[in-house]
């Protein structure tokens, strides 16, 4: 099945998408309160086995209505072929999380699969489904599972089990994953995805961790997943655009306009040719900027309004 896109759709700011663990009801708690673009409520891998049944009742709690503000919400459930995968899709499917994060895919009939069991479990059609691509199978297939079914709507790339199973180590400069990153991005982009970069594993490396968000930036990724609150102002600001990329997209705009009311489709600005390949960049810029605004609105104020 060929996934149908809206490639002109606004994108949504997924700068960071910080991963919760389920069985930790205060870090969910406390996450009201952090600038995080994306919460991903987790019941795998965070999560031991004799505290599943726990984590899945605490998240089950924590998707309400308005719970965190404006963020997207975002629950990673475990394998549907493990013992607890189809009991976590069942308890959340109906409570409006805004997509289902599957790990382990490898194929697009898990997409399909998922997406018919979300259907029957009764999910809104507002949530949609995120792949964990992490396994060197996954790479094989990713034009498969990229274009495998509407709901799919963003790729996350686990870089830490994609080592372990190649055998590889982990280095500063990530040579190690760089082509699986690049294939990745490309199937993203292929078939209007989105797509997060892995985790940084050192809590305590920002420069390290600064030099992985400019990295993936550059080659394309829209956020990183993160593993702790205190690598958020890192990523955000490099997955964010700058007030002078901002402004700089404004003026392509303007003088890419101006060429065309003079009757060119070209223009020079600063040394530099805009056509509108520039311009739908610059456009883009926009409206990301514009979706970090709305994020963040004062989260304690967003909290409150939406509780009360």
């Amino acid at each position: 099945m060929t996934a149908a896109r809206n490639p002109g759709a606004s994108p949504r700011a997924r700068r960071s998408a910080l991963y919760m663990p389920g069985a930790n009801t205060r870090a969910m708690e406390k996450a009201q309160f952090l600038h995080a673009d994306v919460l991903i409520l987790d019941l795998e891998d965070a999560v031991a086995p004799e505290a599943k049944l726990t984590a899945r009742r605490n998240v089950t709690k924590a998707l309400r209505p308005g719970h965190y503000g404006h963020r997207e919400v975002v629950v990673r459930i475990n394998s549907l072929q493990s013992p607890w995968g189809h009991d976590d899709l069942a308890a959340i499917a109906t409570l409006g999380a805004d997509a289902v994060l599957l790990p382990k895919v490898e194929s697009a009939e898990q997409i399909q699969d998922l997406a018919a069991l979300m259907y029957r479990a009764g999910a809104p059609l507002r949530t949609r489904i995120w792949a964990m691509i992490e396994t060197p199978v996954a790479m094989f297939n990713l034009r498969e599972i990229a274009a495998s079914h509407s709901l799919l709507e963003t790729l996350v790339v686990g870089t830490s089990d994609l080592v372990k199973d190649l055998h590889a180590r982990h280095t500063a400069g990530r040579h190690e994953v760089h082509t699986a990153l690049s294939l990745c991005i490309l199937a993203a982009r292929s078939y209007q995805l989105s797509i997060l970069d892995g985790v940084h594993l050192s809590l305590n490396d920002e420069s390290g961790l600064r030099s992985a968000c400019e990295q993936g930036r550059d080659m394309g990724f829209d956020g990183k997943t993160l593993i702790h609150p205190s690598q958020l102002a890192v990523a955000n600001e490099v997955y964010g655009p700058s007030s002078i990329e901002i402004g700089e997209a404004r003026r392509r705009i303007e003088a890419y306009e101006a060429a065309v009311l003079a009757g060119s489709g070209l223009t020079v600005l600063d040394g530099k040719l805009v056509e509108e390949l520039h311009v739908q960049d610059a456009k883009r810029i926009l409206n990301l900027a514009h979706a970090i605004d709305v994020l963040e609105e004062p989260l304690g104020q967003a909290v409150k309004a939406d509780d009360g």
